[in-house]
């Protein structure tokens, strides 16, 4: 990227919330090919991103967050926003679960609940995604703020996280 173009950027992303620019700088370091979208309107459900975005609710990948009960741990749940998560199945991968209230969230991840990006947290979480986002071949995730997406695939979603597949939802 030449010089102009940085100083550009950079000057855009300034005026820009935190966690956004968090997110949006790892994944320019991760090489990933969508800067993340900066929504004039929120998107704190899965609904209102795909009707901000124009596309299926199930291409939003949903963030759900759990806290581990033997550590304290935040394990992120990475979904298809039409899908509910099955705790007994992440349980059944991860260790026993707990509810994770907003100052968790916000605590463990540096994200407010509504912007839950799958990567950039403020500390290591144990992240799975669900095998259901790979039945589509774009999906929108969060940027670190309700306002913030981007586009990837699901395949890039687990290059970007290193996390495994699962079938962790509820069955239909």
């Amino acid at each position: 990227m030449n010089e102009p173009l940085l100083d550009v950027v950079a000057a855009v992303l300034i005026d820009r919330p935190e966690g956004f620019r968090r997110v949006s700088a790892q994944l320019a370091a991760q090489g990933h090919t969508h800067a993340p979208v900066f929504l004039d309107v929120a998107a704190r459900t899965s609904q209102e991103a795909a009707d901000a975005l124009g596309v299926a609710v199930g291409q939003i990948a949903k963030s759900v967050i759990f806290r581990r009960r033997a550590d304290d741990v935040a394990v992120l749940v990475v979904t298809s926003g039409d899908r509910r998560v099955d705790e007994k199945k992440v349980g059944a991968v991860v260790g026993a679960l707990g509810r994770a209230d907003a100052a968790f969230v916000k605590a463990r991840t540096g994200f407010s609940i509504g912007g839950v990006a799958p990567l950039a947290h403020a500390q290591a979480s144990v992240t799975l995604i669900d095998r259901e986002l790979f039945r589509f071949d774009e999906i929108w995730a969060a940027a670190g703020h309700p306002n913030g997406v981007f586009r990837l695939s699901p395949a890039e979603l687990a290059q970007l996280t290193g996390a495994p597949v699962h079938d962790v939802v509820q069955t239909t």
